[in-house]
């Protein structure tokens, strides 16, 4: 298949990958409780949009319908997808980076991070807000970038940032700040409940406030990682190739993981810790697609956006009226799939 034909195949998958994330997202408003017709979903959608607004009538559809579809299923849907998003090309960009298949967004203890702001945001009662979101979610996204500043300076070494050891500094803090938060949910049994659902994951509490905050930073990152897709495709045959080739490996390192950092951290502040999307989603595109970081990377967004709607529409519709943690759901498909690549590689290695 030459370059041409190459983009022209990549061009149609990505449309129709796009289109079926946006069927997705229309279907998974009409599921619930209050049972929504496909149609009604979408005229309810259309009379929003300036100018097509004109041409859609919503006669004969409840106010309640209206209020259920926009204000409470739609921003949850949207920034499932946002946070599956971003997940995602960040994991595409830690395996690209670390030349790991099993390396996802959680692997520096930025996670851990997040979980431990969160808890003190808790415990502390901050239920009160700041710059429009509660203090739960800033303490989380602070907590989730002190932590990867801390893992960076462990993990440097002079002006470089080996692998390995950025790997282990990051796996160290993790763990230390685990244990935190094991103590003081142990210290504070009151909060242990609302600790648990938060570490397990969930976007129930979405707003358009929240959408309209995660949007320009999970796409502005998804694009400038977009950008380093021919850096990391050099990268992958090696450091010392890379840098014969003129990739300026390390300041191409830090800026990646800066980007990523600022995502992830956004991401998990408003989400909780989902795990295993950043694993599953690029692999797969990776199997499916070849490893060209031009199209892992758009199609790790898509892909993991896909993957998030399915299992948040799985989450708040499998125990109606209750509802499960995305969190688990996404570990139930991501743990088997986790097993599966620690065979593989086993294989490999005999």
């Amino acid at each position: 298949m030459t370059f041409i034909e190459k983009r022209k195949f990549y061009t149609a998958v990505f449309v129709v990958t796009f289109l079926v994330l946006v069927g997705l997202i229309i279907f998974s408003s009409t599921l619930g409780v209050a049972r929504i017709s496909f149609f009604e979903s979408i005229r309810i959608m259309l009379d929003k949009v300036p100018l097509i607004n004109r041409l859609v009538s919503t006669e004969g559809i409840e106010k309640t319908h209206h209020i259920i579809v926009l204000k409470i299923r739609m921003p949850r849907i949207l920034l499932a997808a946002l946070v599956g998003m971003g997940l995602s090309v960040v994991g595409s960009t830690f395996q690209g980076m670390f030349k790991n298949p099993m390396a996802d967004p959680y692997v520096l203890g930025i996670s851990s991070g997040a979980a431990f702001g969160a808890t003190i945001a808790m415990i502390l009662g901050l239920g009160h807000r700041m710059l429009g979101m509660g203090l739960t979610t800033v303490l989380a996204f602070t907590g989730a970038i002190f932590t990867t500043l801390i893992v960076f300076h462990i993990g440097r070494i002079g002006n470089k940032l080996p692998t390995v050891t950025l790997l282990l500094a990051g796996i160290a803090v993790n763990f230390f700040l685990s244990s935190m938060i094991s103590m003081m949910m142990i210290f504070n049994r009151e909060q242990i409940e609302k600790i648990v659902f938060w570490l397990m994951g969930s976007v129930s509490a979405a707003s358009w406030k929240q959408v309209g905050i995660l949007f320009p930073i999970v796409t502005t990152g998804v694009i400038a990682i977009a950008i380093f897709a021919r850096d990391l495709n050099v990268m992958a045959t090696g450091d010392e190739t890379a840098r014969s080739l003129g990739i300026e490996v390390e300041k191409v390192k830090k800026v990646l993981l800066v980007i990523s950092s600022v995502v992830v951290g956004a991401c998990v502040s408003v989400s909780g810790i989902i795990g295993f999307v950043g694993l599953m989603i690029p692999h797969a595109v990776r199997l499916l697609l070849g490893a060209d970081h031009r199209a892992v990377i758009p199609f790790s967004a898509l892909g993991g956006a896909i993957f998030l709607v399915l299992s948040d529409t799985l989450a708040r519709n499998l125990i109606p009226p209750g509802e499960l943690p995305v969190g688990a759901i996404t570990s139930a498909f991501g743990a088997p799939y986790f097993i599966y690549l620690l065979i593989q590689n086993k294989k490999k290695v005999n």
